[in-house]
């Protein structure tokens, strides 16, 4: 079906049947043996990304990107700084911020570089064959699908 138009109902019913596959399959990716003894869940996963891609940032930024709570995702970091997988310290410039980074272990670095390389060749692949828009237009419908699957409440 690689290039074929689809009708919205087609579109609809191909996705309907796609989306648990995936999520299926998601789940069932297990973590680097380095990282099994950190209780590492999913919704580590976006935290790590960011700090991997974006380096060091606040514990408010993180949670405006993550669209949770500060309070969350300072639980987040506080479990996974007690076990060495983040580091937590303060903002030079304030203070009163807390500024959050990946472990300095090189281990547990290459670890998390790893898991999230997974996926990461997987988009390239997916990507590779788009433009630039129909990639940003993927990207677009993905955001506005979690929002309305969400009942508008996502981000």
């Amino acid at each position: 079906m690689a290039g074929a138009e689809l009708s919205s109902d087609e579109a609809i019913r191909a996705m309907l049947l796609l989306m648990p596959r995936v999520a299926a399959r998601l789940k069932r990716i297990a973590l680097p043996e380095a990282l099994r003894s950190f209780n590492l869940a999913p919704r580590h996963l976006s935290l790590l990304a960011y700090l991997l891609f974006d380096g060091p940032q606040p514990v408010s930024a993180l949670a405006t990107r993550l669209d949770v709570a500060p309070t969350t995702v300072s639980l987040m970091v506080g479990d996974l700084s007690r076990q060495g997988v983040l580091e937590r310290h303060p903002d030079p410039e304030d203070g009163r911020r807390t500024i959050v980074t990946l472990s300095g272990d090189p281990e547990t670095r290459a670890a998390i570089e790893g898991w999230l390389a997974n996926g990461a060749e997987a988009w390239r692949s997916a990507f590779a064959p788009l433009s630039p828009g129909e990639r940003a237009l993927f990207v677009d419908t993905m955001r506005r699908y979690e929002r309305e699957a969400l009942g508008g409440e996502a981000g």
